[in-house]
């Protein structure tokens, strides 16, 4: 199968205004005789059915949380980007589309990118008119803060909460068409499968988390915002609920999963405390603008912080990359703090951690100007240590976070399945091999609010004649059948280990050989030892209860079950590129000065697996760089 990217002509500036001249409509009396499903209810999900519901469309949202509040994107902190100039200190829209590409390591499409940093702008006064309540200067314009990989000043904030504002304002708007009758919101309902008739995504197959009943749903249209795929390394920033069963799900139905092994390490978490953590805790990146990252000079320092002189303190990243210093990108930031601990200039109890220090800062500012901007996170991390910042300083440790990698889109934000599309962190369509900071919120929103309602027009109106199946349709009913047969199977093992135990095991192998660095024999080793964890998990896994109630470990199975397969596929993709660019970093492929060697000759593609019934076959998405040459991404 070819991919098309439907990349519209033009000069790039003029792309989306081309393709939105050109592009099909569907009249407003005509939205109304159109079904979409929507599969998640975060930021991307809830813009998107908020505004389909507004356009006329006939909208049906699902979430697995009890209320669309608990998307995962309320704990986004630290802000959202957009190329608004205020300080006038250079940015422009082309600035941030270059450091948007050049963030991504030269791995992503010229036209996504630069639409996203086009449309950046009027998506912020798309939330000022909604009333997020983003910092404000003492005259009353909106203020910016810096992010990692740029030097400019482009990030609206609300303090280290940005991500819950922008969601409520997003839930509010969702709430306000479910009043309507416009979308109908199914809560406390997982997406299991999706239903593909003649070619196309004609709905999906949901089981009722509080009552085990299985549900088919049918629409002209399916399309997934469910967030990423981190928590395949088990200890992640993410939520415990989050994961990638409706991407994985679709796979297997025929969407391409492109970039898989592109996921981000954030530099700046709480460190792991024990083995039998959950999770860990984000501190926005936003603290890098006023914080220094160092270690002792001194291998195995015992003393505490404030007992270590200037004069026997490495600020390393400020050594090794003096033009970005402490805000160079995060997949930078998480191998250079790996690289001090590793080499036993670690901190804290478990050394496996770095300071991130406030004194220059409150010395300079005053604590009450950096209360001002990093206040509850200054709470939220004496809650969690009993440590006061702004007298000590923060321990910090790098952290599974973001996903780059996602179902592969065309410029329309479908997938390889006619029908069914991608929006948000589900997708992979605009960070290439690494996602700068505060482009997250920014992309959701774009793909929910600006983009999928245009693109989708131009599928739909070419289905006006054409019914839905019914969900009588033996593909309805095919589907039904093997999801029930999936859990079935997964109640009856009876084994010998929890959900919890393969988790761990997955993300030990996962943590140690496809996170920060990857090697050849470290990628075969793994995957030789997930195919043993997925033989073993079928044998072995113990699933309390029943399928006909609210059962949380069944839950987990059934995603743990997505994840091993899923982590495969990642191994697999990280072994087949031979270089290292952005988040995947090959030890093989390394400067003298342990940077990253990029491979444009071979390797300036995206890549997009096809599940071939779990053989995964490969294809390749030709990157083509018409407006800017690719260079060494260099932040020295």
């Amino acid at each position: 199968m070819k991919l098309d990217a439907k990349i519209p002509e033009g000069e790039l500036e003029k792309k989306w205004s081309n393709y939105q001249d050109k592009c099909k409509l569907v009249n407003t009396a005509n939205k109304k005789k159109f079904e979409v499903i929507v599969v998640g209810s975060g930021l991307s999900g809830a813009g998107a059915a908020a505004t389909l519901a507004e356009l006329g469309y006939k909208v049906n949202c699902f979430c697995y949380q009890d209320t669309p509040r608990r998307a995962h994107s309320v704990a986004a902190q630290g802000g959202v980007n957009a190329a608004k100039n205020y300080q006038h200190d250079g940015d422009s829209v082309w600035r941030m589309f270059y450091d948007t590409l050049k963030g991504g390591d030269f791995r992503s499409r010229e036209a996504n990118v630069y639409r996203l940093a086009q449309l950046s702008a009027p998506l912020i006064d798309h939330f000022t008119q909604q009333g997020v309540p983003f910092a404000r200067e003492y005259g009353g314009v909106l203020t910016n803060r810096s992010f990692g990989g740029v030097q400019v000043q482009r990030t609206f904030y609300a303090r280290g909460q940005t991500g819950q504002q922008l969601l409520i304002a997003a839930y509010s708007q969702l709430s306000k068409m479910v009043a309507s009758g416009g979308v109908k919101m199914n809560t406390r309902e997982e997406m299991l499968d999706l239903v593909v008739i003649d070619g196309k995504a004609r709905g999906i197959i949901t089981r009722d988390l509080v009552t085990g009943e299985i549900k088919r749903h049918s629409a002209h249209a399916v399309v997934l915002a469910t967030g990423g795929y981190s928590r395949v390394f088990r200890l992640s920033t993410l939520a415990i609920g989050c994961n990638g069963s409706a991407i994985w799900a679709a796979h297997k139905k025929g969407a391409y999963f492109a970039g898989p092994s592109f996921t981000q390490i954030h530099p700046t978490a709480l460190p792991q405390s024990s083995d039998t953590q959950s999770k860990l805790t984000l501190m926005s990146e936003s603290l890098r603008n006023d914080g220094r990252i160092w270690v002792p000079l001194k291998k195995g320092d015992t003393r505490k912080p404030g007992e270590i002189p200037e004069e026997e303190r490495d600020y390393y990243l400020e050594r090794r990359y003096p033009s970005f210093g402490n805000l160079c990108p995060r997949d930078i930031a998480s191998r250079a703090a790996k690289e001090r601990i590793d080499a036993g200039h670690g901190v804290g109890p478990l050394k496996n951690a770095v300071y991130l220090d406030f004194k220059h800062a409150i010395a300079k500012q005053g604590e009450d100007k950096i209360k001002d901007k990093y206040g509850n996170l200054f709470n939220m991390y004496l809650k969690i240590t009993g440590i006061d910042a702004y007298k000590e300083p923060m321990k910090i440790s790098p952290a599974a976070h973001f996903s780059m990698g996602g179902l592969w889109v065309d410029y329309e934000l479908m997938t390889t399945v006619n029908g069914l599309y991608a929006i948000g962190e589900a997708n992979y369509s605009d960070h290439g091999a690494n996602r700068l900071g505060a482009n997250s919120l920014l992309q959701a929103s774009i793909d929910g609010y600006f983009i999928l309602p245009n693109t989708i027009n131009n599928y739909l109106a070419g289905e006006l004649n054409h019914e839905i199946p019914t969900v009588e349709h033996e593909e309805f009913l095919k589907a039904e059948k093997m999801v029930k047969e999936k859990i079935e199977k997964l109640i009856n093992i009876n084994g010998t280990k929890t959900v919890d135990d393969f988790h761990r095991e997955l993300g030990a192998v996962m943590w140690q050989e496809c996170a920060m660095s990857r090697n050849q024999k470290g990628l075969e080793d793994a995957i030789v030892k997930i195919k043993k964890i997925k033989e073993e998990f079928w044998k072995e896994v113990s699933i309390s209860g029943s399928d006909k109630e609210l059962n949380t470990e069944l839950e987990k199975g059934l995603r743990l079950s997505d994840f091993i397969e899923l982590a495969e596929l990642m191994c697999v993709d990280a072994l087949q590129r031979d270089e290292s660019c952005g988040a995947h970093f090959r030890e093989e492929f390394q400067s003298a000065e342990g940077e990253a060697v990029r491979n444009d000759e071979d390797y300036s593609y995206v890549s997009a697996w096809e599940y071939n019934n779990g053989d995964f076959k490969l294809h390749r998405e030709e990157l083509e760089f018409e407006f800017v040459k690719p260079t060494v991404r260099s932040y020295k």
